[in-house]
This record gives structure tokens, C-alpha cells and sequence, in this order.
């Protein structure tokens, strides 16, 4: 192997790293939908010739760390029949394509140098439609997979430059909002392009093997760091698991995630054979999806230091175990539509559990599970239909050892790389008026380090009846988990409000809106980390003059005692109610009639007083 000098190494190898941050950025200027351009639902990577992972500095972990199974794939389906100019287009989580769901539309060049295959890049983004029975693939009794979508296997659409307009103009046929879909596909593929001058100008630069040499170079360094990682962890075997509240076919019955994680000298294997059986209903994940989120989600509990330089050296000490069959390898032709929240976000839970008894001092509590839904109307402004779709209504992050749970990033299983939207964008595209989107007190799991705020959305539909499908939800039934004594956040609700009637939806549902209606959607923060009663006097009397924890709360479940006139703590009163541990356990419920949220006993007795 040619050795690089530092100077030129880190040159190449953080030309790699800007570059995929670059592509992020031009697909969100150029793209069209609310998903891609506001809230940067998509990824980019570069991977060598052989699937190996270069870089991924940004992006959802479930659209990109399986890409190096697609691109195995594509070779051995292609062969020598790859050239430059070729960009292949799939969505397939099945046949070569080892994606998430349907929605999720992979654009990928082979990059060539002097008729040499050396690099793939990719640029993968969550497309407002792909067919199926209702828009967005998140139709909950969908028979098979054939049901949730048109299931483009890894394609040629470009073809040594050339367009192959018959192949677009079928694939365009079958999906709703033809003209943002083809902005959306046009903006990946120049992306793609812009990927491949940049490497070609970087190639010829440097030369062929002096970048070669530089990007493996950098892979047997990171894998060594990781090695040593996972080295400081304790050897053993150490469990987690997590449930969605249900598939969407067979209601309100939990499936769960379970995984056995080992730890053994500098490699780790997480064996989800334990998980259940794969479901009818469409929150089956396939492998290479629940691959890419148990990585991710083991790449978290290393040196934050690290976080810019994740390759395939990363994942060689990995092994990742998923008998087919199951909820997190399921066969063909089972579905998959909700798989990135359900089970993928599970798949993140359960790992993140059983890793926070490994390092408990790099403990993480369960973040505000997805609250989304697609609602599919006409807007009377244009008199065209659209689809509403965001992740505005989500809560917050669960505590990490050390750090309360950050307002505002959007569920675990996006690592919060999607963003919310503005209020002013989304009454601009769609005829709904936000009546309300703010944080509630008490709403979410508290802690040592408490978990970042719940959040009460509200909106008045001013558009057509419609439907909604509230398949990407979860977390009525479920809650997330605390770490290290840290407890869970309280559950979620959906409420359409019309007119003297309260009606209940829950997740994974399909349910009617009328012109007129309010929906609500209170979905609570992360959980949190470590004994409340353990929580600093100042920061509880912070949060109260913050409006994230009521006086009441206060005393109840942090056992700090604050005037509610002054919100000055009460220190004697705090150290006499503290001498001793609580006897009950406080914890947030909705009040289903108010909509208020109210403190209860959520546990038996826990202590003497």
C-alpha cells in the first residue's frame, strides 16, 4: 500500500467528508418537496468499487449504511456492463436494492477514471409518492409489498449519459405530483454528477493511488480507533429490547425487538435472534436496514471524536445477527412502509438499552418516538391535490449520561439529521392552519438528566375532506426507556377535534378529516437519564421558570420544594424531603377529556419514607 503523507491525507480524506456534506446541501436548494428541501429527509455517501463505505458524515444511517449490500448487488447484476455516464435508480428493499421502504429513492453513478471502475456515489431521498394504495407508502393494510408501491429494482435510467425516457416516463405514470417528483429526481441526479467531477478532480490531482491509498489508509485507522473502543468495554453479553405498539393489520397487540449484544475482547456482535417473527402488517424492517441502524446505534456509544471519520473500518468489527423470517429480516414479499419509524427506530432502542449496561457512563435514554402522518386532500387555493407530510409534531431527545435531552431534534432512528419544518412554510404549502406548536411542562421522562420537552401540536384543516393515514406513529402504548434509574416519557395521543366531538386516532391507522377539523397531536419528550431525586436544585428551579416542570412536579417527582410566588427554592424544605428516598413515583399522563397534562403514580413503592 502507498504510504500517504499526513498533509495529503487529511486533504483527501476531508475533501471526501465536505464533499457529501456539499451534496446535502445542493439537493436541498434544488430539490422541490417540503420532505427534501426543508426537512433534509435524505443521505449521501461515496463508496469504493466493492461496496466499501468511504464517507457518510450526514444523513439517516437506515438510507446509507446498507448501501454497500446494493452496491454488491449491482456489480454482480451489471458486471462489465457499467459505464460512465450510467446513473441506476432502485427503491427495491428486496431485489438488489436492500433499501428501507418504497419512498426512499436511491440515484447511484459508477465513477469511473480512464475506464477504470473506482467509486460509487449515491444520493438517497424520501420521494413524495411511489403509487401504491395511498400516497407516501404508508398504507397499513397493504397486502404485500406489491401493494405499497411501484418497486423499482436496481435500473438503468441513465445509460452513458443518455436518458431512457421510456423507463422514466413508466416509472412517472405510476406515481401522484409528477412535476415535484421529477425536480426531486432531476436535483439527485445532477447531484450525483457534481459528486463525480469532484472525485475526478480530486483523482487527477493526486493521482489514483495516492487517493486510493489515502481512503484505506484512513479505513485501517479508523478501525483500529474503533478496536479500541470497544476494547474499553467490559466483556459480556448485555440485552435490550423494544416494542411498537402494533403492526397496523393485527391492532394493539406490541412487537417487540430483542437483542443479545456480546462484547468480546475488540468486536462486538448484536444478535437479534430472539425478536419476533416477521408481522403481516408493514413494520418489517429487511436486513440491511436493521444492519445499518444496530451500527449506528453502536458508533454512538464510541469517542464523539470519531464522529467525522466512520467508514467500512468501522464496521469490520461488527457483526450483525437477523434470522430470516423475522421482524428484522423479513422475507419477500412482506411490507416494509413503516419500517424507518417501525421497527427501525426499535431496532436503535434495543441496542441503545443494552449498550447504556455496557457504558453506563455513555448511558442514553429512548427519544420522542415519530408522531407523523401523511394526509392526502385537495388544496382549495390551487385546486390540486397534495400530501401533508412532517415531523413538526415530534418530541425531543432522551438525556445522555451527563447532558439533559436536546429541544427539537427529530426521533432516534434519524440520529435528528431530519429537521423540523416553519410554520410559515407549511401554512404556505398546505391549506392548514397551525393553531398551536409549543412545549408542554411535565411531558417528558425526567431524570437526573431529564429528557427534552413533549410537544402539543395543533392545526385546523382549511382544505378539503381527506384522509390521513397515521402509519409512521408510534408510541400511544410504548414508552421509551430511561437509563440508570431514569424514567420513561409518558405516552402520546392523536385527537381530531370536530366540533363537539373528540375523536381518538392511533397509530398505524387509517381515519377520515373533514373540512374544519383541528387535529392535535401531543407527543412527549425523550426519557431520561439517572434518579430524579438526584437532580441539581438549580436546574430543576430553571426548568420551573422555564415552563418545561410545574411547582407541583417540582416537589413530586424531583423532591425539590420551589414558592410558587418567588420560584425560588426552598432548601431547607428540599433537604428535609430528600433525606429520605420518594415512596411513590410521580410520572405525566394526557387527560383524555382536557387534553391537559396531569401528574400520577406511575409506580408502586420504591423506598421507605
Amino acid at each position: 500500500m502507498t504510504t500517504i503523507d499526513p498533509i495529503t491525507l487529511s486533504t483527501v480524506w476531508h475533501g471526501f467528508q465536505s464533499l457529501c456534506r456539499e451534496m446535502r446541501g445542493m439537493v436541498t436548494r434544488t430539490s422541490q418537496s417540503y420532505l427534501m428541501a426543508t426537512l433534509k429527509d435524505l443521505s449521501v455517501g461515496v463508496w469504493l468499487a466493492d461496496g466499501s463505505t468511504v464517507a457518510v458524515p450526514e444523513g439517516l444511517p437506515g438510507q446509507f449504511l446498507g448501501t454497500s449490500f446494493a452496491i454488491e448487488a449491482i456489480c454482480e447484476m451489471y458486471k462489465d456492463n457499467l459505464h460512465p455516464g450510467d446513473v441506476i435508480l432502485t427503491n427495491d428493499p428486496y431485489h438488489g436494492g436492500h433499501n428501507s421502504h418504497l419512498p426512499d429513492w436511491g440515484f447511484m453513478r459508477p465513477i469511473f477514471l480512464d475506464g477504470e471502475l473506482l467509486f460509487f456515489t449515491m444520493v438517497r431521498g424520501h420521494m413524495q409518492d411511489t403509487g401504491g394504495s395511498f400516497p407516501g407508502g404508508y398504507f397499513p393494510n397493504a397486502y404485500d409489498i406489491i401493494a405499497e408501491g411501484l418497486c423499482i429494482p436496481p435500473l438503468k435510467i441513465i445509460k452513458r449519459g443518455v436518458e431512457d425516457a421510456d423507463l422514466m416516463a413508466l416509472i412517472y405514470n405510476n406515481v401522484r405530483f409528477v412535476d415535484e417528483m421529477k425536480i426531486d429526481s432531476h436535483a439527485m441526479i445532477a447531484t450525483t454528477l457534481f459528486a463525480e467531477n469532484r472525485i475526478l478532480e480530486l483523482l487527477r490531482r493526486y493521482g489514483k493511488d495516492t487517493v486510493l491509498g489515502a481512503v484505506h489508509q484512513m479505513m485501517d485507522r479508523t478501525e483500529k480507533a474503533v478496536r479500541a473502543e470497544i476494547a474499553a468495554m467490559p466483556d459480556g453479553t448485555y440485552s435490550g429490547e423494544s416494542s411498537t405498539d402494533d403492526d397496523g393489520t393485527v391492532l394493539d397487540e406490541p412487537v417487540a425487538v430483542r437483542v443479545d449484544v456480546t462484547i468480546k475482547g475488540d468486536e462486538v456482535t448484536l444478535d437479534f435472534s430472539r425478536s419476533d417473527a416477521q408481522r403481516t402488517g408493514f413494520i418489517n424492517c429487511v436486513y440491511a436496514v436493521t444492519y445499518a441502524r444496530a451500527v449506528a446505534a453502536t458508533i454512538i456509544y464510541m469517542d464523539p471524536a470519531l464522529a467525522d471519520f466512520h467508514n467500512s473500518g468501522s464496521m469490520r468489527p461488527l457483526k450483525v445477527i437477523a434470522p430470516l423470517g423475522s421482524v428484522t429480516n423479513a422475507r419477500y414479499p412482506a411490507t416494509v412502509g413503516a419500517s424507518p419509524v417501525n421497527v427501525g427506530c426499535q431496532v436503535v432502542e434495543a441496542v441503545v438499552e443494552a449498550l447504556s449496561k455496557a457504558k453506563p457512563d455513555r448511558s442514553i435514554a429512548g427519544w420522542g418516538r415519530h408522531r407523523g402522518d401523511y394526509t392526502f386532500a385537495m388544496d382549495p387555493r390551487t385546486g390540486e391535490r397534495y400530501v401533508r407530510t412532517t415531523f413538526d409534531y415530534d418530541g425531543s431527545a432522551g438525556a445522555v449520561w451527563g447532558h439533559d435531552g436536546m429541544m427539537g431534534p427529530t426521533t432516534l432512528t434519524t440520529l435528528g439529521s431530519v429537521q423540523r419544518g416553519s410554520v410559515e412554510e407549511g401554512e404556505i404549502r398546505f391549506p392548514w392552519k397551525i393553531l398551536n406548536l409549543e412545549a408542554r411542562s411535565d411531558f417528558n421522562g425526567t431524570g437526573r438528566w431529564r429528557g427534552g420537552g413533549g410537544i402539543d401540536w395543533r392545526a385546523l384543516n382549511e382544505g378539503s375532506d381527506g384522509r390521513m393515514a397515521t402509519g409512521s406513529s408510534d408510541g400511544d402504548v410504548i414508552h421509551v426507556k430511561g437509563a440508570q434509574g431514569g424514567r420513561p416519557n409518558p405516552n402520546a395521543r392523536t385527537f381530531i377535534l370536530r366540533g363537539k366531538e373528540k375523536i381518538r386516532i392511533k397509530p398505524h391507522r387509517m381515519a377520515d378529516i373533514k373540512r374544519g377539523d383541528i387535529v392535535v397531536k401531543l407527543s412527549p419528550g425523550g426519557a431520561g437519564v439517572g434518579d430524579p431525586w438526584e437532580r441539581p436544585i438549580d436546574k430543576v428551579v430553571t426548568d420551573v421558570r422555564r415552563d418545561l416542570v410545574t411547582v407541583e412536579a417540582a416537589r413530586l417527582i424531583y423532591g425539590v420544594v420551589i414558592d410558587p410566588a418567588t420560584l425560588c427554592a426552598d432548601e431547607a424544605a428540599t433537604r428535609k424531603l430528600r433525606s429520605a428516598p420518594p415512596t411513590q413515583r410521580y410520572g405525566a399522563v394526557i387527560n383524555e377529556q382536557t387534553l391537559d397534562i396531569e401528574l400520577k403514580v406511575v409506580g408502586g413503592q420504591e423506598g421507605a419514607a
